[in-house]
């Protein structure tokens, strides 16, 4: 468990994250909801909000406080993995253009 409580925010933040993520790859398939529609767009930019805040306090709690349990590296990694994410999404609509 995190010592801090910015560790402890990063480690639910990442949970946050993980959820909006399985809801947009589960959304379709349960509940019918379509790439593209406004509810799908909402918590596709929930997800990636909460990934970015997952990976600034994470490393704010690696660097500054020095906390160094297994669940803010595991939030550090998702973090990661968020702003990857983000990042090819920004290069995809940047290809696709007519």
């Amino acid at each position: 468990m995190p010592k801090t409580k910015l560790g402890k925010w990063a480690g639910g933040l990442s949970a946050v994250f993980l959820l909006f993520l399985i809801a947009l790859i589960l959304g379709k398939p349960l509940l019918g909801i379509l790439p593209g529609t406004p509810l799908a767009r909402i918590v596709g930019i929930c997800a990636m909000i909460a990934g970015m805040a997952t990976f600034v306090t994470a490393v704010v709690s690696l660097v500054k406080f020095k906390d160094r349990s297994f669940v803010v590296i595991l939030a550090t990694i998702i973090g990661i993995i968020a702003i990857l994410i983000v990042a090819l999404e920004v290069v995809e609509g940047l290809n696709y253009s007519h």
